[in-house]
């Protein structure tokens, strides 16, 4: 039986609330663990699949929490589970099993509806194509050994938009295809009151229309497939 743990990052859930998210396109039992409490699975308790959140923090400036969660990855990797990394998790995944030469802060931040390139058809991210979908990050991986790593996505300012670990149902995402326009509109409000960086990008995505073209969709019933 399939089961499913998720290691929520986010640092103000009531902005940003990953597990909601996600857990709306995932009809498969779940448990979550908030990492920034020190919370994470057991994987002897019979998890197949995990999903490492987006999280306000920056993988430049690791948190105490961070490097435990890194190693449980690497664990999940080695029990073959299935894993995605999305957005801050994408980073953490490239942490993890690359080394901290693979992440970096962004030349530019990607704040709103972006444009992006899926390179090559994916058992997880469907067929090759070009779709539009959220994005709010201000780091990135990249510099990942590609004799272990297939790039499998990338928009105009993000080499690395999706990797995938070879040999393994491991990838990495840094879009937010889980989120919609109104928790989008929601999470850049949030990011405005907090006093983020970016705040012309921040408001320049809050007054372009929405172009979502459901990718959440594919990716969701993709992972309940593998």
């Amino acid at each position: 039986m399939k089961k499913l743990a998720i290691i929520d990052n986010s640092l103000w859930p009531e902005v940003y609330n990953p597990v909601e998210h996600w857990t709306a396109y995932l009809d498969l039992p779940y448990r979550a663990f908030r990492a920034v409490e020190g919370y994470l699975p057991d994987l002897d308790d019979g998890y197949t699949h995990l999903i490492v959140t987006g999280s306000e923090a920056s993988i430049v400036n690791v948190e105490p929490w961070v490097m435990a969660e890194a190693d449980l990855v690497q664990e999940a990797v080695e029990r073959d589970l299935v894993v995605l990394g999305s957005c801050y998790g994408h980073q953490l995944v490239a942490l993890a099993l690359a080394g901290p030469r693979s992440v970096r802060r962004a030349a530019r931040p990607e704040i709103g509806w972006i444009e992006v390139e899926i390179l090559r058809s994916d058992p997880l991210l469907g067929p090759a194509r070009r779709l539009h979908v959220f994005s709010s990050h201000y780091d990135e991986v990249y510099n990942l050994d590609e004799s272990r790593f297939e790039i499998l996505a990338a928009s105009q300012h993000c080499p690395v938009q999706a990797f995938r670990l070879k040999g393994k149902k491991v990838w990495g995402l840094q879009a937010h295809p889980e989120i919609d326009p109104v928790s989008a509109t929601k999470l850049l409000r949030g990011m405005l009151d907090r006093g983020f960086s970016g705040t012309d990008l921040i408001n320049q995505a809050l007054d372009a229309a929405p172009r979502d073209d459901l990718w959440i969709e594919t990716i969701s019933r993709n992972f309940l497939s593998l």
